[in-house]
C-alpha cells in the first residue's frame, strides 16, 4: 500500500520524535534500528526511505530532543518568571528529573555517548547547549552584570554533572545530595 507525503511526513516525524526519548534511554548504540523503528510503529524497512542512515536520524532525533529540553526550560520559567533561574534550578536538579531518563536533558542522558558520534549529532547538541548558556545567561545578567558567559557555562557544566552523577549511584540519598549540592552551588555562583 501507498502512502501519501503527508503520511509520509507525519511518520518520519513520529521516528524522530521516538527515537529522540529512546536514545536518551538506551544510547545511541543502545537500540538498533529494528527496535527504533517498532517503537514508532513503523517496519524497518520503511526507516530507508526517510533518512539517510541511523547518524542522519541520530542528528535529528537530538534536535529535537534538545529543542523539547528548552521547552521543558521555558515551562519551568513561565511558571516562576519572578525567580526563572530557580525555577530552572527546582526543575533540573530534581529527583523526578533525574528518573526521567527518555524525556530528561539530552545533554545528561547522551553527553559521553555524543564525543563518539559524528559532527552532524555533535553540531545538534552544540545548537542546544549554545541555547542553554543564552538562557541561563539572560537568567544570570538579571542578578550580575559581569561574566555571565564564564557563569552560564559554569552553571550548565555543574548542572549536568549533577544529574549525570546522580543517575549513576543506586543510593537515592547519595543522589538526592548530588543535586541538592549543585542546586546550592549553582546558587552561589550567581551570587558572586
Amino acid at each position: 500500500m501507498r502512502v501519501s507525503r503527508i503520511q509520509a511526513e507525519q511518520n518520519r516525524q513520529t521516528v524522530i520524535d521516538v527515537a529522540s526519548r529512546l536514545f536518551r534511554e538506551h544510547g545511541f548504540d543502545g537500540i538498533g534500528l529494528k527496535d527504533l523503528m517498532k517503537g514508532a510503529g513503523l517496519t524497518q524497512g520503511a526507516f530507508y526511505k526517510q533518512f539517510a542512515s541511523k547518524e542522519d536520524l541520530a542528528a535529528q532525533a537530538s534536535r529535537r530532543a534538545m529543542e523539547s529540553a528548552a521547552d521543558r526550560w521555558t515551562a519551568a520559567t513561565a511558571a516562576n518568571p519572578g525567580d526563572p533561574l530557580g525555577a530552572v534550578i527546582e526543575f533540573y536538579l530534581s529527583m523526578g528529573h533525574r528518573e526521567e531518563r527518555m524525556d530528561g536533558c539530552p545533554v545528561a542522558a547522551l553527553g559521553s555517548d555524543v564525543a563518539r558520534q559524528g559532527t552532524e549529532v555533535k553540531a545538534s547538541f552544540e545548537v542546544g547547549i549554545k541555547a542553554y548558556l543564552e538562557v541561563l545567561g539572560r537568567m544570570i545578567a538579571r542578578t550580575e552584570n559581569e561574566e555571565t558567559g564564564e557563569k552560564a557555562m559554569a552553571v550548565l557544566s555543574t548542572m549536568v554533572g549533577a544529574v549525570v552523577l546522580s543517575r549513576v549511584v543506586n543510593d537515592p540519598d547519595l543522589a538526592k545530595a548530588f543535586l541538592d549540592a549543585a542546586a546550592e552551588q549553582v546558587r552561589d555562583t550567581v551570587s558572586v
